[in-house]
């Protein structure tokens, strides 16, 4: 007689099935990867956003250092370190706090004015100053991403400013046709000058870089010639190198009225054009075929795309998006005459806006604003006895951190990125082979 067994997690035991565990790995095809949670915080803060965040935080630590260096209250209480450190410390934090504190207070809200006017009027500056900076890095921003490096934005400027100057200054209109039409002269002017840097990319082949450094001398010293010869752009009556006036009709009006002098309609343009430039980059077949020119010029001209007229028309857009900043100085911040200093370093400043932004018309309208503010409360920082050039300090600090990802993740002991993984471990492979072969060699 057979004793029968009644197995584990048979129904007619009533027990409940045994519980295996899982079973994975490479050969069983259900490899486990590691939790969402992690994955998800690896690419946080392998991403761009933590980067530029992490990469200001970092330069506004060293312009920290730079300002407590630069202190005479501190240089006296070092003297004494080791008597009494406490005051040393104490100079060192008040100095970077007060330093940073009036930062905040010229470029954001001043706490301590004495109505909401002018406590908000430090913001509305920053956007003022952030206009020009925006447009003329979209302009850089956009030549990026067709694989161009214009950094001739400056003279681009120059050229619009002059084309307003020239063709719509000495005309009497009415507001409503002569402020667009000064503004469209000048947008023209821009485009024309970065377009001659495209026909020529297109026809010679003459790198751009090359191109635009020498149009910004031509620009520049036309514009000197023109505003220095009597009949051309000269003020009437002066013999000083200065055009004319802005007439009034061509002014950009104040968004919100006479206490907010730095903030004009320009700055509602310039948001326009910053909505402009990120749906032609990315939901237009136009910005398609330029993302595909900026990835790979080869790859492009085979899938039947002409490269040489989206250099061309890449540069158009650059130049107007320059030509446009230049009528934010020459319709809103400078209506008084310019002179061939009108572009006041915003064609290379643009350079950094752009890059900053990452060549994303979004995020350049983030970094421009954030470089306006650096400019607006770097006047605060100056009145307290703080170098102006430290505010420059730290906007090329963060461009450099920007610029150098791994150096950031090394200092704040970030997660590397696959492609970094991928060159240590080549670099640690290569060393091997290296050491091989050397030990072949000595055996």
């Amino acid at each position: 007689m057979s004793q029968s067994t009644t197995p584990a997690g048979d129904a007619s035991s009533g027990l409940p099935p045994e519980q295996l565990p899982p079973v994975s790995g490479p050969l069983t095809g259900h490899e486990q990867g590691p939790p969402r949670t992690s994955i998800f915080v690896k690419e946080l803060l392998r991403g761009s956003a933590v980067t530029t965040i992490l990469a200001i935080v970092l330069a506004l630590i060293v312009g920290g250092i730079l300002i407590a260096f630069t202190d005479e209250d501190v240089q006296a209480a070092s003297v004494y370190f080791f008597a009494r450190p406490g005051d040393t410390f104490v100079a060192i934090w008040q100095s970077v706090y007060g330093g940073y504190e009036a930062l905040f207070r010229g470029a954001v809200f001043n706490y301590k004015a004495a109505d909401f006017a002018a406590q908000i009027r430090p913001l509305t500056n920053a956007l003022g100053f952030a206009a020009p900076l925006i447009a003329a890095g979209l302009g850089v921003a956009l030549a990026f991403r067709v694989g161009l490096f214009n950094i001739g934005a400056r003279g681009q400027m120059l050229i619009g400013a002059m084309f307003a100057a020239l063709f719509t200054f000495h005309i009497d209109l009415p507001m409503w046709l002569h402020l667009p039409l000064t503004l469209i002269a000048g947008i023209v002017g821009g485009a024309l000058w970065g377009g001659l840097v495209g026909v020529l990319k297109a026809r010679t082949g003459a790198h751009e870089v090359i191109l635009t450094i020498m149009l910004n001398y031509v620009a520049y010293y036309l514009l000197l010639w023109m505003i220095r010869t009597p009949g051309l752009l000269q003020r009437e009556g002066t013999n000083q190198p200065i055009t004319a006036a802005t007439p009034e009709t061509a002014q950009f009006p104040d968004l919100f009225g006479p206490r907010f002098p730095q903030l004009d309609w320009g700055f509602v343009i310039v948001i326009v054009a910053t909505v402009v430039v990120w749906w032609v980059i990315e939901r237009s077949s136009l910005g398609l075929r330029m993302r595909a020119v900026g990835e790979n010029p080869h790859a492009a001209r085979a899938a039947g795309i002409s490269v040489q007229r989206i250099y061309i028309y890449a540069m158009l857009f650059a130049g107007g998006l320059a030509g446009l900043a230049a009528m934010n100085q020459v319709q809103g911040s400078v209506t008084t005459g310019f002179t061939a200093a009108i572009d006041a370093g915003i064609g290379f400043d643009a350079i950094t806006v752009a890059l900053l932004g990452r060549s994303r018309a979004w995020g350049t309208f983030a970094a421009g604003i954030l470089f306006g503010a650096l400019k607006a409360g770097s006047f605060s920082m100056q009145a307290q006895g703080i170098p102006v050039d430290i505010v420059l300090v730290v906007q090329s600090l963060i461009v450099l951190f920007i610029a150098a990802p791994p150096l950031l993740r090394a200092v704040f002991f970030l997660p590397k990125t696959d492609q970094e993984k991928a060159a240590q471990a080549r670099a640690k492979a290569a060393k091997q082979r290296a050491k091989a072969v050397e030990d072949k060699a000595v055996a």
